[in-house]
């Protein structure tokens, strides 16, 4: 766990090795109130079983600090692992929230895994869905939602005190950006979405969703809007739309998919919960064959 006391917050920041994944616990320090940002929930795909390392972990920390949590906040539906919002609410009480653009998200994923009709698409597995420019309060700290779509189609970045809780938009410093490749992905998207991070006060604190350790480094998750526009290898210096564009879809062209997103996707358009039993009582995931399916050259 890194402490980082920043832009009016103390932020802990807790890392998932597995998936490489960043997890906040952002407080105001007058209040000791605080919000949670992207929890994970831990998942063994070989044996098709979830866990709970990670959200204890934030558990023991909002306990041992004794903090208050008033809000349970997703940037956006993941590919790579499973929410623990919905644990998190049962032992904590406060609500969940994601952007509203989550809708699309559903709908999208309804059709590609063939879910039932009655799958609701609408929203209604989270408390609250933030429209662009919403406001909300963690203590004493002012926050704000900026749409970010390009990752996600519903992707957005959180604006606590002095600090941007951007996920897959901006990557460390030497790292770039996140891929755009997704469906209802759009690197056009992600780009405009960056600039309007990089908009923010050069001090801004930019708090990335994934670093997994290039390099042998030890993985990191803080920088500076200044530092990003400067050092960013895939946007510093002013790089143009149409470079980034270029660069960016000829790396996604080269990138697997990612080892949880068929699992994790029908669980995170739930909000973070499992497909409900089927009548033998048992839970099975549902995995779409060949729809990802690379093209087949002629021989």
């Amino acid at each position: 766990m890194q402490i980082i006391d920043h832009g009016g917050a103390r932020i802990a920041a807790l890392h998932d090795k597995k998936t490489g994944s960043w997890q906040y616990v952002v407080s105001d320090p007058v209040s000791r109130k605080c919000a949670i940002i992207d929890p994970v929930w831990d998942f063994d795909e070989k044996a098709a079983a979830t866990s709970t390392r990670n959200a204890d972990a934030i558990l023991d920390y909002v306990k041992a600090e004794g903090l208050t949590v008033e809000w349970l906040l997703d940037t956006h539906p993941h590919a790579d692992h499973f929410s623990a919002a919905p644990y998190l609410k049962e032992r904590l009480g406060a609500p969940t929230a994601i952007g509203e653009k989550v809708i699309g998200v559903q709908r999208l994923w309804k059709d590609i895994y063939g879910l039932d009709d009655d799958f609701p698409t609408d929203g209604r597995q989270w408390d609250r869905l933030f429209q662009a420019g919403d406001t909300f309060a963690v203590g004493d700290l002012q926050g704000r939602v900026i749409f970010s779509p390009g990752h996600t189609l519903a992707s957005i970045t959180y604006v606590i005190g002095g600090n941007a809780f951007v996920h897959d938009t901006l990557m460390m410093p030497y790292a770039g950006t996140s891929r755009a490749d997704f469906p209802g992905g759009d690197s056009k998207a992600l780009y405009r979405s960056i600039q309007d991070i990089l908009a923010l006060p050069d001090e801004t604190g930019i708090f990335v969703g994934h670093d997994y350790g290039p390099d042998g480094r030890e993985p990191a998750c803080f920088s500076t809007v200044r530092e990003q526009k400067a050092d960013n290898i895939h946007v510093g210096g002013g790089r143009g739309e149409a470079d980034f564009v270029r660069l960016r879809d000829g790396r996604d062209a080269t990138l697997p998919l990612p080892n949880l997103m068929l699992y994790a996707l029908q669980v995170n358009i739930r909000g973070g919960v499992l497909p409900p039993p089927a009548e033998d009582g048992r839970i099975y995931f549902k995995i779409p064959a060949n729809h990802f399916a690379p093209p087949q050259e002629n021989s």
